[in-house]
């Protein structure tokens, strides 16, 4: 649902926007004015996740790829796979990597 937006919040908004063109405004500081302005609520992106922060993460965790694949439930060779850069986490593997990225692996145990 859209706000009509008064001339004040529609500079607020313009400024935001040429301050986050320019690099002045990073991501997540224009996506806070947006929603509070415009009253819409983006869908959350999972980002992207490297074969070494993969790995990095279930050694933090003290855990062998089985461990780690059964505590996901996926495959230990999925693991083995994405841990190789020979496939790309997606889908629900990607939100559960960047859940255990934020907050650690035992909030999902």
């Amino acid at each position: 649902m859209t706000m009509k937006n008064s001339s004040i919040a529609e500079a607020i908004l313009e400024t935001a926007g040429d301050l986050h063109r320019h690099g002045l405004l990073d991501d997540e500081e224009y996506r806070k004015i947006t929603v509070r302005h415009l009253g819409e609520q983006p869908l959350p992106v999972a980002k992207p996740i490297g074969s070494r922060e993969i790995r990095s993460l279930r050694e933090s965790a003290n855990m062998s790829q089985a461990a780690f694949a059964r505590t996901l439930n996926l495959s230990a060779g999925y693991i083995s796979q994405l841990e190789r850069g020979v496939k790309q986490p997606k889908g629900p593997a990607l939100a559960l990597l960047n859940v255990i990225r934020r907050k650690g692996v035992a909030v999902i145990l």
